[in-house]
């Protein structure tokens, strides 16, 4: 993996380097927002990790300045403000993972492989897929309802390619965190109903009628109701 680490505190930032690199990967560090948008926006990097405090530019605005200019890669963010709003915050400005410090640096790894794994995974054969009035267009990513473009973050993206996929069924956390995060384990976090809930705004909120439902004790269902 080529990743840029955005990480004001130079301990931190090069023990995480060393451990990178140690680990067969390559990293480069900047010590602030601002440095690292520029950094960021020059491309090559399979993953972005970003402290959430920064100086000049903090992470939360560099990740959603990145995802307005058109970034689609991962970024994974790090920071010590570990509370569910805090984490919703930090999915809501276009981050596909967070890790609260102080951390496992074998966490940070798994993560990091899964989230670039993921990222460079082929796509399928089936070029769209479509449910009542959703439509998406796999070749050009677009998602519509209704002929209504939606703008959706990558990782909301994801999970309704996958809901999409299996539309009809339930689909449990398990199913969810393993296909489309790619994680073999519960990160015991609300980071898939944070994005569920953000995907029901974005594709249900002013269409009749709902599609994406909640399945009490089971999971996720797409499609219209039984």
């Amino acid at each position: 993996m080529n990743v840029l680490l955005v990480e004001d505190d130079r301990d931190v930032g090069d023990y995480i380097s060393s451990e990178l690199v140690a680990a067969g990967h390559a990293c480069v560090t900047k010590y602030n927002g601002e440095d690292g948008l520029r950094e960021a926006r020059c491309g090559g990097y399979d993953v972005l990790v970003v402290d959430r405090m920064l100086p000049v530019m903090d992470g939360l605005t560099l990740i959603k300045t990145l995802r307005n200019g058109g970034f689609n890669g991962p970024i994974l963010v790090l920071s010590a403000l570990g509370e569910v709003d805090d984490r919703v915050q930090g999915l809501h400005s276009g981050a596909d993972d967070y890790l609260v410090k102080p951390f496992s640096m074998v966490e940070l790894l798994a993560r990091l492989e899964i989230l670039s794994r993921r990222a460079s995974a082929p796509t399928t054969a089936t070029t769209s897929y479509t449910v009542e009035d959703l439509h998406m267009d796999l070749l050009n990513q677009q998602v519509s309802r209704q002929g209504v473009a939606l703008n959706l973050q990558p990782r909301e993206y994801k999970l309704l390619e996958y809901l999409m996929r299996h539309a009809g069924q339930v689909v449990t956390r398990a199913m969810l965190l393993e296909h489309v995060w790619g994680y073999h384990f519960d990160p015991q976090t609300n980071v898939i109903d944070v994005h569920v809930s953000r995907l029901r705004q974005k594709i249900d909120k002013g269409f009749t009628p709902a599609l994406l439902a909640t399945v009490r004790g089971a999971g996720y269902r797409l499609g219209p109701e039984r």
